[in-house]
């Protein structure tokens, strides 16, 4: 059971839109704003709706870095968009560190962009003619942030949960405590009781509660089970690898991971080497359904978008011209 729409604010524009991006969400208002802005396959689309609801946003708010939600910033930053994002992400962001977005390291492109406003937990946002409170939620990512909007009680999770899941942690970048850093952020998150859940993903939950009971389960679960952990990331990863390229030649997929920097992280971890991780991996998402075979090819099962090769061709963080500094200094985590 999911929320009907109609119960968000006049203010508020929402559109789910199934992977490879992000969901839509525009807070309308003196300063239109975008949280999130899809995957770099789709900017030119993500564009053209923001301009067929608002015209142009005056800020655009990443949750967090990953390719989903990111895609779209350089094309409405040339649009004449603000970009905001956690302070740290803004850091890395500012001095081209090739481990931006993790783009290179998950094999995932994302056009190069600058950060206008770093944000720090607590920190109040004016978007649209609301404000909203910003939240540190690390465990998806180190720099993952939500935002609260206190008069409605609207709250924006990005990837930190959904109405049916929550979002993969990176244990072998992020540590052994990337698991119990999304839980405790959970936790913090369901202590605001908010009336309206806005995750990135999936429909709108009926039910916050619920929701927040459903992912904190999972989200234990991850903890308990590290390997499991490893195993999750790794079948959601390869999965959005097949959708954003429209499936990979049977022949070639296992020499595909075989290259993968994730792939590798993950062998270690689970004690196998990536050759033998990459075809237990194939095996175990085709018996499930997950993947499915068709001409010669492999294909993701979930519904997704289709993307045209050519959006794809962008260059790597290690590859972006010099930006800007971000506005204020912090301590980077990376």
């Amino acid at each position: 059971m999911t929320l009907d729409t109609e119960q968000l604010p006049a203010w508020v524009t929402w559109q789910r839109r199934p992977f490879p991006d992000a969901n839509l969400l525009l807070l309308h208002g003196r300063q239109p704003a975008l949280v999130d802005s899809g995957f770099v396959g789709h900017a030119d689309e993500t564009a053209a709706w923001v301009r067929a609801h608002t015209g142009q946003v005056a800020l655009v708010v990443n949750t967090h870095w990953h390719s989903d939600h990111v895609g779209g910033n350089a094309r409405l930053q040339a649009m004449g968009a603000g970009i905001a994002a956690s302070a740290p992400e803004a850091q890395a962001i500012a001095r081209r560190d090739p481990r931006c977005c993790l783009a290179e390291y998950l094999d995932q492109p994302v056009a190069p962009y600058t950060v206008d406003e770093p944000l720090d937990d607590g920190q109040v946002l004016r978007l649209g003619d609301a404000d909203w409170q910003v939240i540190r939620t690390p465990g998806h990512t180190p720099g993952h942030l939500s935002l609260w909007q206190p008069g409605e009680r609207l709250l924006v999770v990005g990837d930190a949960l959904s109405d049916y899941d929550v979002g993969w942690v990176n244990l072998a970048l992020d540590g052994p405590d990337a698991a119990a850093t999304a839980l405790i952020s959970l936790h913090r998150l369901a202590d605001l009781a908010p009336r309206v859940l806005l995750p990135s993903h999936g429909p709108i939950p009926a039910d916050p509660g619920a929701a927040f009971a459903t992912a904190s389960r999972r989200a234990q679960r991850l903890v308990d089970d590290p390997a499991g952990a490893v195993w999750y990331a790794a079948r959601r990863i390869f999965a959005f690898a097949l959708m954003i390229r429209d499936g990979i030649p049977v022949d070639e997929v296992e020499p595909y991971l075989h290259a993968r920097a994730w792939l590798t992280d993950a062998a270690r971890l689970l004690g196998r080497t990536p050759e033998a991780l990459a075809a237990e991996l194939i095996d175990i998402m085709l018996r499930s359904g997950a993947v499915i075979q068709r001409d010669k090819r492999l294909y993701a099962a979930a519904e997704h978008t289709p993307v045209a090769a050519e959006t794809l061709q962008v260059p790597f963080p290690r590859e972006w011209s010099v930006a800007a500094p971000a506005k204020t200094e912090t301590t980077d985590p990376l």
